[in-house]
């Protein structure tokens, strides 16, 4: 397989499961492998031109006993006569066991959330399609590669989707190849992906979910929020990706004479996946909250562990006397329970320390950047709340934040206004900006957009709540805790939907409201190609996916979830082409401003 394959199964799975399933080794398609004649091979592999002259080398050098090829996307016809003739060629062809195609051209990250599966993320940014030079044959590429995605997902998952999306933007160009793509595949009824047991097998079998397709530039704002609950913050301030985040451990001084350099620091990574029972249940907390939890699970370990060892003096007493005797075959029962939740306890310890460290990493960066403060500050901004402290004092606070703290806080406010600040103003904030080291860049680029986007008179709104304070924590949380929350915020979160929940609902709910009224309508059943309309029976749906074109973040994604808490019997999936931290989007905005 390749790399970005590789990590795509890993995301989902770690290699012990891997391993149990009997697979014995594993690779990547384009290194140097040795033969292994009597072993079954199974391909995992996009159907690309390098990658198919790849799998032909190894067709002629006899590298296996058989071969199973799951492609991830179709295989077209002439590459499959291709793989056909090199078999052929190699006198290999009762060794080629199976050929599929597979439509798996997505990762999944989560039960209800997953993004685009591409080699080269680039290819589908937020910068390649909004850069002013994308010539109309980038952008027909960029569609392509979406729609492919997104058609995988729907055949995996079994459904034909209602599609509706809004107009003028690179959602729309999505909606328009995807209701024709799924159309054609419905007309081929010898060929459909989507009749008979494919449909009866799909998740949603009795009500066809909703597809919303939103673009990015909708909400600029969010992306660049700092964030309070735990996966968020993992992924906004640590090497998080696909499931797997690395931490730098510090090793200290060389012990050599003076001038010794540092060590080089070692890294660590921990897999947060659904395995983990801890993650499972608090990645969507406040940190504040999961810093508890972890202390609280560590005095669960704790008594549990100190349980065991009372039980085990009590069986080494010696004596003749009665009540040794009654306590030691009292505790042999309980002994042995304790025993056989040893592999249990062993585990608990194993996410206990997993998260102290992650948890003490994450509050590092919230204690030396005070991000408490930018969050509670931006929630304001977002939410039209009265201030407490100017913006200007914040970003030239010397003590709160790094530059690109500072940027985000400031682009935040800038697109959020209503009322745009006066030249003069704007100018006044640039010299506080390049003063504390920023680089102005990506103002150039919101300028523009403020200036093209519809947002320009009506920007998105928040909600009219902020997270409210519960004052400072003055002390350490609990005796001996391992987390220190003197002077962080111990902020509460409000729930308020975002501009992309406040669309689903909207469309979800089939409400009738100025910000999605004018939303296009496709139904890929439909026998003519054209915009479809709505009909008149408005029944609200079930399910629904809601696919970002132009990137998705973690906060959007938790509120989505937290939306959802709510609403018995409904379920919705969150996608999109690209999930970044809010410092890979800074970066591509910074490049779409350059001048």
């Amino acid at each position: 397989m390749e790399s970005s394959h590789l990590r795509q199964i890993w995301s989902r799975y770690n290699i012990s499961i891997i391993v149990s399933e009997r697979v014995k080794r594993h690779g990547l398609l384009h290194s140097d492998r040795d033969p292994i004649p009597d072993v079954p091979a199974i391909y995992f592999i996009m159907p690309t031109e390098e990658n198919i002259d790849r799998l032909c080398q190894d067709l002629r050098s006899q590298l296996y006993e058989t071969y199973y090829l799951n492609f991830i996307s179709a295989i077209s016809r002439s590459k499959l006569e291709d793989i056909a003739n090199a078999a052929l060629g190699a006198s290999a062809v009762a060794q080629v066991a199976k050929v599929f195609d597979q439509y798996l051209n997505f990762i999944t990250l989560e039960d209800d959330m997953f993004v685009l599966c591409n080699q080269n993320k680039e290819l589908v940014s937020y910068r390649a399609i909004n850069r002013p030079d994308v010539t109309d044959t980038d952008v027909e590429t960029i569609m392509d590669t979406i729609v492919d995605s997104l058609f995988c997902f729907f055949v995996t998952l079994g459904a034909i989707p209602i599609i509706r999306c809004s107009r003028g933007t690179a959602a729309e160009m999505v909606a328009v190849k995807l209701d024709k793509k799924l159309r054609e595949n419905l007309r081929d009824a010898r060929n459909s992906l989507f009749t008979g047991d494919t449909l009866g097998a799909g998740q949603f079998s009795f009500q066809r979910p909703l597809l919303v397709l939103v673009d990015r530039n909708i909400d600029l704002a969010t992306p660049l929020h700092h964030s309070w609950t735990y996966q968020a913050l993992v992924h906004d301030v640590l090497d998080f990706q696909l499931n797997r985040v690395i931490l730098e451990e510090s090793s200290g001084m060389e012990s050599s004479p003076a001038g010794a350099r540092p060590k080089k620091k070692n890294k660590k990574s921990y897999d947060l996946t659904a395995a983990d029972k801890f993650w499972q249940k608090h990645k969507g907390s406040p940190f504040p909250e999961v810093a508890e939890s972890v202390q609280q699970e560590l005095e669960s370990y704790r008594a549990q562990e100190d349980e065991v060892k009372r039980l085990k003096s009590i069986m080494g007493l010696e004596g003749e006397d009665e009540g040794a005797i009654s306590m030691l075959s009292d505790n042999t029962a309980k002994l042995t329970s304790a025993v056989s939740s040893l592999p249990e306890l062993l585990e608990k310890k194993r996410l206990i320390d997993l998260h102290t460290n992650v948890a003490t990493a994450v509050l590092e960066h919230i204690k030396t950047r005070k991000l408490d403060v930018y969050f509670e500050y931006e929630e304001k901004l977002m939410s039209k709340s009265t201030l407490d402290k100017s913006l200007l004092d914040m970003i030239s606070d010397p003590d709160a934040g790094t530059a690109e703290d500072k940027m985000r806080l400031f682009l935040i406010y800038y697109i959020s206004s209503v009322q745009l600040p006066s030249e003069a103003d704007l100018e006044q904030y640039k010299k506080a900006l390049t003063d504390a080291g920023c680089n102005l860049n990506p103002i150039n680029y919101i300028k523009q957009w403020k200036a093209f986007a519809k947002m320009a008179t009506t920007p998105a709104t928040y909600g009219n709540s902020a997270a409210k304070s519960l004052g400072l924590f003055s002390r350490v949380m609990n005796t001996g805790s391992q987390f220190v929350m003197e002077g962080v915020k111990n902020l509460v979160l409000k729930q308020q939907n975002l501009p992309v929940t406040r669309i689903l609902d909207n469309l979800m709910e089939m409400k009738s409201n100025p910000e999605t009224d004018d939303y296009r309508y496709f139904d890929p059943k439909m026998l003519r190609g054209s915009d479809s309309s709505i009909p008149r029976n408005k029944n609200p749906f079930q399910e629904a996916i809601v696919f970002v074109v132009g990137g998705g973040n973690y906060i959007e994604y938790q509120n989505l979830v937290d939306y959802i808490k709510g609403r018995q019997g409904k379920h919705v999936l969150y996608g999109c082409s690209e999930l970044f931290s809010a410092s890979q989007f800074l970066k591509q905005l910074s490049q779409l401003g350059q001048k």
